[in-house]
């Protein structure tokens, strides 16, 4: 084992010093890399740095001997199931060497939790194509809403995104199918939030004046179509990010998501999302999302429908366009 060299790639920029070490040499603790920094076993363009240095594309950093067990490199991509590296491909609406958009279907969990044994997360190994950089989610949709979400190839392409959804360069547009028709017919839906434990596990509510911890949530609402007054179907775009802002909103202006049981309201024979003769499924797809590409330019990807909204929407007589093409604009 001997030192040698490895140049910082456009996909690392910004990243400290001491977490690129880990990123690469997991097996490293903080305080083995503080002692090389120290003793100037690591060197950055062949000076000693400190562990908080920012890298920069091009720049050279010594790696000192150690096991090679240690390198991410080193190891071999898992063995993963070609039946489930097939579903996971089958739900690719866009892909390119830094980013992939999916198509998430209902009822699969963007990520794992108590009792649940697989979800979205979990099948990302699928999209490795050999690479030692394990895909990620950048962010999630509820289990069972539908629609586009977000993977980036790489961590430092994850660290980008992330920023750019952390700043609000995102837009998302939202397709769902409501009880009821809103008046007035589009808006906006300016509500505080608060997290409540109910019997269905943790959910948001809105706000009284007396409750403190809230979170003020925005969205801007559009009636698409209606079938009179029974049911409507909005276009949805959120201002701010909160769980499960779209579905609280909705309910808050009396007009719950079509099988969204956890915000309607229990009333004598039933729930006020649930309509004799239409799936008992939540009606909310991420229809658009349009992002900055780590590359540069931006990118629109769009998802088709899920079959209990297509089914919805022909009974319903709702017309809905076919999605336009994945557009990246440099």
């Amino acid at each position: 084992m001997t030192a040698h060299q490895r140049i910082i790639t456009e996909d690392e920029a910004d990243i400290r010093l001491d977490r690129w070490f880990r990123r690469h040499y997991p097996g490293l603790t903080q305080g083995a890399i503080q002692k090389m920094l120290r003793t100037g076993q690591i060197r950055v363009d062949g000076k000693r740095a400190e562990a908080a240095t920012r890298l920069t594309p091009g720049q050279s950093v010594r790696i000192p001997p150690m096991p090679s067990a240690n390198s991410v490199e080193d190891r071999p991509a898992p063995v993963f199931d070609p039946l489930l590296a097939d579903e996971v491909n089958k739900l690719v609406l866009y892909q390119d060497k830094h980013v992939v958009v999916l198509n998430k279907p209902f009822g699969l969990p963007s990520q794992g939790g108590p009792g649940i044994k697989k979800h979205l997360d979990f099948l990302l190994d699928g999209l490795r194509d050999g690479s030692p950089d394990r895909p990620r989610l950048v962010h999630r949709l509820d289990r069972d809403t539908t629609g586009v979400i977000v993977v980036a190839r790489t961590p430092g392409v994850a660290a980008k995104l992330a920023a750019s959804f952390r700043t609000r360069a995102v837009e998302k547009t939202y397709w769902c199918v409501v009880v009821g028709r809103p008046v007035p017919v589009e808006g906006r839906i300016d509500v505080n939030l608060i997290k409540v434990e109910g019997f269905r596990g943790e959910r948001a509510a809105v706000a009284t004046e007396f409750d403190t911890d809230v979170a003020r949530v925005i969205t801007d609402f559009t009636t698409l179509d209606h079938a009179g007054r029974k049911l409507a179907w909005l276009e949805m775009k959120p201002m701010t990010g909160r769980t499960h802002q779209l579905r609280v909103s909705c309910g808050a202006i009396g007009t719950p998501i079509l099988g969204d049981v956890a915000y309607g309201k229990e009333v004598e024979g039933g729930n006020t999302a649930i309509v004799e003769g239409f799936a008992e499924k939540v009606h909310l797809h991420a229809r658009r999302i349009v992002f900055p590409h780590p590359a540069g330019g931006t990118l629109a990807v769009e998802a088709p429908l899920p079959p209990h909204m297509v089914q919805t929407f022909r009974d319903l007589g709702f017309t809905a366009a076919a999605p336009k093409p994945p557009n990246r604009i440099a």
